[in-house]
């Protein structure tokens, strides 16, 4: 059975952040949640994932309420948790404590087996600075294959 294809995406990450490890993680979510994903309302701003009693949580992503949904419709921003391996976790925990690193999620994708799963990354804030380069880097890239699909 093939299913539509879902990728949303959290843009401002790779401008505010440098990105570290990724590791692809799955969510418990409930049918409500997943009806909606699959119509691809979902956000991926403003979120963060945490690590507490040694369970991952991923915090203020936005699902919106499924349109048919009953008095069964969800929360759109609660607490979701994260499925991932112990050495993951214990991977992230170590990392989320370090000064100035974060875990936030990338990307949310449904796999080819229908199921809901979320890219999560340790980041590094960047400055102001680095923020101008990578938009410099970016447009000297995009003049470059200008230039060169011309001739």
């Amino acid at each position: 059975m093939k299913f539509k294809e879902v990728n949303i995406k959290n843009k401002r990450a790779t401008y505010d952040y440098a990105i570290g490890d990724t590791f692809t993680a799955g969510i418990v979510l409930t049918g409500t949640e997943i009806k909606s994903i699959r119509l691809g309302k979902a956000s991926l701003v403003d979120t963060f994932c945490y690590v507490d009693n040694g369970e991952v949580w991923v915090k203020n992503m936005y699902i919106a309420e499924y349109f048919y949904g009953t008095y069964n419709n969800h929360a759109e921003r609660r607490d979701r948790k994260l499925l991932l391996n112990k050495k993951e976790i214990a991977q992230l925990e170590k990392d989320g404590k370090l000064t100035g690193f974060s875990i936030i999620p990338l990307r949310l994708f449904i796999n080819d087996r229908g199921l809901a799963k979320l890219v999560i990354g340790v980041a590094k804030g960047k400055k102001e600075y680095d923020k101008r380069q990578s938009i410099k880097e970016r447009d000297d890239k995009r003049d470059m294959a200008r230039f060169f699909q011309k001739k």
